[in-house]
Order: structure tokens, then C-alpha cells, then sequence
């Protein structure tokens, strides 16, 4: 019988409080007194005081679950998201600044992110004419995914904004939830196409944008700052289940997720990957279902799509496969699942 998966450590999924650092300032503008929010939720508003103070990313997904029961503004973690950028990212968002051409910076971005927030990776990918940035939550439990991702998109086209200047639009945004009942916030802010009950929060762009220099690119500046950054990542990078959990969401949604495949991100043999999971007392097993289990909760409760659809995103032979192996992590079906949540849902409203 398939483990339970199991959880992280905190270490391994905090984050700096910068990208939500506007969480107060948009509690106000809502009508709300934020520090009467953040106490009911258990927080100190003092938390917001340093953008280099640190909370865990489940800590965080209650937060914004909270402020969306608090305020009844389905649309927060996209206001939240609007006033995030590179200037969110600490040291991360000077390198990424710094470097010579956009696609070097948002590389910097995908490679660099675990040092800024654990519990969700960025990639980059490349189709076609199409360059795709995506955000992917890989957090166990994690609560106010579609608050979350709608943050974290709107943070993107920030960042790509200021990276390429005001020529610049996305071609497409992706969101890995149900379309929102009203969706005038989020076309206002994005100017572009949006698309809903998708695998991946994302956003796409001509892919040419990624060869647009720099103006305020400045090698010997960033030589230094990659030295902290390396230094940095000595010296809190993570184990390897922490590393697995980085890969494995990517890797499960693009069909890469057998453990030689996995093994070989890392330039190791599966054995290998095996002996040193196993010293860590878990499994490459373990993992697959833990990130096998997040992905199907949250297209479950964030998404429209049926049940054989994600059986088939998850590489199940059938939806009977994949409703069993639900079973096994939840003890109930994905469909009660489903309507469980629904329910509670509707009773927020």
C-alpha cells in the first residue's frame, strides 16, 4: 500500500515575507483593520515589518484563506501580487537586475528562487515561438492555491515589465483554477488573454524577449552578487528531498517523473538517488505520491477539470488507478474529495 505522504520540514518551505509585503496595505483599501485580521489569524502585523522576515509557506496560505474569508474579496492574492516585483526578491531580484539580457534573468530567477521561497519552484520552458514561465506550488497542504498562483502571476508580469519595458505584453496567462465569477480585475490588470482550469500558473510571451539586453546590466555588480548568493546557498540549500520535491511537480506534468529520469537531473544513478532519500527516511516512492496527491488536490478543489482528465495529467493508465491511489492518501474518493471542499467553500461565502 502507497505511504501517506509525508511532510516537509519548515526549514525546507519558508519564505521571506517580501513578496506579500502589500498584504496590510490591500486589507486596508478593502475596508479591513489588518492588524485585527492578522491577530485572528494568530499573526503579529509586525511580521510586515522587514521584508526579510520569514514565515512558512503553509503559515502563509492560511493568512491569505483568512483575508479572503475576512474581506470576501475573491480576487486578494492577485491585489497582494500587483504590488510585488523584483524589488520583492531581496538580493535575488538585484541579480536578477543586473544581469546582461532577459532570458539570463529569469534563468537566474528559476535557478535562485529555493533561497527566497521554499514551497513552490519557477520554470522556464521554451515552445516554439512561445517562451513559458510558469509558477508550480509544491507545498503538501498548502491552502489559497488559486490566491497563491494569482499573486505569483501577477509578480511574473511585474517583473517582466520591468525587464523589458513598456513594448512588452504577454501572449497568453495561465491559471491553474476555475475562472473566477468575476474576472474584470484580473483583465484589467493583465491586458491579455486569460485561461483558467489550466495544469500550470503561467505566463506566455514571444519567446524573442528572452534575447532583449539590458540596459542597467552590470557584470562586475552581479560577479559580486552571485559570490553572496552562492555563499547563501552553502550555506541553506536543500537536502535532497527538498531538491526532489523542487523537480518533481515539472517532472510528474511533462512525463519525466520515472526515478532514473529524476536521477538524472541530479548527474547521479537511481540507486544512488535511492541510498541518499532513504538516509534522509524517506523514498523516491514516498515523494511521487506526496507530489502526485498535492497536484490532484489542488486541480480538484482550484479547477473545473473531470476526474479522467487528471488521471491522465498524473500518467494513471485509467481514472479508476488514479481514484484508487486517491483513496489510499485521503481515505475517500476524489470525487467526495471534491465535494467536501465545495461544500466548505459555500459555507465561506
Amino acid at each position: 500500500m502507497a505511504r501517506r505522504p509525508t511532510e516537509p520540514t519548515q526549514a525546507e518551505t519558508e519564505l521571506r515575507i517580501g513578496a506579500t509585503m502589500a498584504l496590510p496595505a490591500v486589507l486596508r483599501s478593502l475596508g479591513a483593520n489588518p492588524g485585527e485580521v492578522l491577530a485572528e489569524a494568530g499573526f503579529d502585523l509586525g511580521l510586515f515589518d522587514n521584508p526579510d522576515n520569514r514565515i512558512s509557506y503553509a503559515a502563509r496560505s492560511r493568512l491569505l484563506a483568512h483575508c479572503v474569508d475576512s474581506t470576501g474579496c475573491q480576487h486578494l492574492g492577485l491585489l497582494v501580487g500587483q504590488q510585488a516585483g523584483l524589488h520583492s526578491l531581496g538580493l535575488m531580484g538585484l541579480l536578477v537586475k543586473y544581469s546582461p539580457d532577459v532570458g539570463t534573468a529569469l534563468r537566474s530567477l528559476v535557478r535562485f528562487l529555493h533561497l527566497h521561497v521554499r514551497g513552490a519552484v519557477v520554470n522556464l520552458e521554451m515552445n516554439g515561438n512561445l517562451a513559458i514561465l510558469s509558477y508550480e506550488i509544491y507545498e503538501p497542504g498548502a491552502v489559497a492555491t488559486d490566491q497563491i498562483g494569482d499573486g505569483a502571476v501577477a509578480a511574473m508580469v511585474n517583473i517582466l515589465r520591468t525587464l523589458c519595458g513598456p513594448a512588452w505584453k504577454p501572449t497568453e496567462v495561465r491559471f491553474a483554477h476555475r475562472e473566477p465569477e468575476d474576472v474584470r480585475p484580473f483583465r484589467s490588470f493583465f491586458g491579455a488573454p486569460l485561461l483558467f482550469d489550466t495544469a500550470l500558473n503561467a505566463v506566455v510571451f514571444p519567446v524573442d524577449w528572452l534575447n532583449h539586453p539590458l540596459p542597467g546590466a552590470d557584470p562586475e555588480l552581479r560577479c559580486l552578487l552571485q559570490a553572496q548568493i552562492d555563499a547563501l546557498e552553502t550555506e541553506y540549500g536543500d537536502d535532497m528531498p527538498g531538491q526532489v520535491r523542487r523537480v518533481l511537480r515539472t517532472a510528474l506534468l511533462t512525463d519525466q517523473a520515472r526515478s532514473d529520469q529524476v536521477a538524472n537531473l541530479f548527474s547521479i544513478h537511481s540507486r544512488t538517488l535511492s541510498r541518499r532519500l532513504n538516509a534522509c527516511g524517506t523514498s523516491f516512492q514516498a515523494l511521487l505520491d506526496e507530489g502526485r496527491f498535492e497536484i490532484a488536490r489542488q486541480m480538484l478543489e482550484d479547477t473545473r477539470m473531470e476526474v479522467h482528465q487528471i488521471a491522465e495529467t498524473l500518467d494513471y493508465a485509467d481514472a479508476s488507478a488514479f481514484t484508487r491511489a486517491f483513496r489510499r492518501w485521503s481515505g475517500i474518493t476524489p470525487g467526495q474529495w471534491r465535494k467536501n471542499h465545495k461544500a466548505a467553500r459555500s459555507r465561506r461565502k
